[in-house]
């Protein structure tokens, strides 16, 4: 079966001065999934997304979005795209129904007050619809955003942080929203400083560094790349315990120790298949580290991160 790609680019670059923000990005997103882009902070994902928003002019390399090319058909791009951004690009003294219909009238369509209101019901906006944007919560307001770049009913969403500051029953709303979209064929391009809101979204991870795509699949597969997560908890966290533990666990594993001194735990990944919980815990006693829990577990999307960006930074 062949893929059909809504986001296919290929070496894409660009420079601001003598900084190389892109040095030849290969992105390949399929049609009605949803694709989380990830890297540390300066990875160039922001830039790529300009890129592929039109926002931004490639200095090579090309890239084809909904079957259009962005450098000769940048019209035609915009017209199949939506964005939200990191921050909010309501009106805050156009109430919610005023600013969808605002945004419908930027896309010159007629007759938009039926899409209008299933918009507001289907963000759970029609109790609202009617006070000023600056008078809702942060939630809905990100509600309305995300509302209003779908009034043309994209082919492609590009979302930039889309949670960025919710509560979690807001971010909640949001993720469903979404899982919404892909069930309707929309294709999502998702940054996101949550790697746990990248896990339970994305069908498939792009993990940029550099300014290039180091690692693609799912989230599933990219776990499995780079093998479990051995860790300890100590009952001290004085530096000698931490100390001694992170000493075992970088002798077993081979990987740099993480340490979460708030918890009192030293982490490694291990690509050892021969590491077992017995084995980790009679090492940590031998070294005389004072354990109150060990554990060996499948690894977290941030593991991943860690390990294969090489960065100590969450994605951002």
């Amino acid at each position: 079966m062949t893929t059909t790609y809504a986001v296919l680019s290929e070496g894409l670059e660009k420079r601001f001065g003598d900084v190389r923000a892109l040095r030849g990005l290969d992105l390949a997103v399929a049609e009605g999934s949803v694709c989380g882009l990830l890297g540390p902070n300066g990875a160039g994902k922001t830039t790529a997304v300009r890129l592929l928003t039109t926002l931004l002019r490639p200095d090579a390399g090309s890239a084809r979005i909904a079957g259009h090319d962005l450098v000769r058909e940048p019209a035609a791009v915009r017209r199949r795209i939506g964005v939200t951004g990191q921050y909010a690009s309501v009106d805050g003294d156009l109430t919610g129904r005023q600013n969808l219909r605002l945004f419908a009238r930027l896309h010159r369509m007629r007759n938009a007050s039926a899409r209008v209101d299933e918009l507001l019901e289907r963000f759970g906006l029609t109790g609202a619809a009617d006070r000023p944007a600056s008078t809702l919560s942060g939630g809905m307001r990100r509600r309305l955003d995300l509302a209003a770049s779908l009034v043309r009913r994209p082919e492609v969403l590009f979302l930039d942080e889309p949670t960025t500051g919710l509560d979690p029953a807001g971010r909640n709303q949001i993720w469903d929203a979404v899982r919404a979209l892909r069930r309707d064929g929309t294709t999502v391009l998702l940054t996101t400083q949550y790697l746990e809101e990248a896990d339970r979204l994305a069908d498939d991870i792009a993990l940029v560094d550099g300014g290039r795509v180091r690692h693609t699949g799912s989230p599933d597969r990219l776990k499995v790349l780079i093998g479990t997560y051995a860790e300890a908890v100590v009952a001290d966290a004085d530096a000698d315990a931490m100390a001694s533990a992170a000493a075992v666990l970088d002798r077993l594993t081979g990987a740099e120790p993480v340490l979460d001194r708030e918890r009192r735990a030293v982490g490694a990944v291990s690509r050892d298949p021969a590491l077992t919980l017995p084995g980790l815990v009679r090492a940590l006693d031998a070294a005389g580290v004072p354990l109150v829990d060990a554990s060996l577990r499948p690894p977290t999307l941030d593991d991943v991160f860690l390990r294969l960006t090489g960065s100590k930074e969450r994605a951002a």
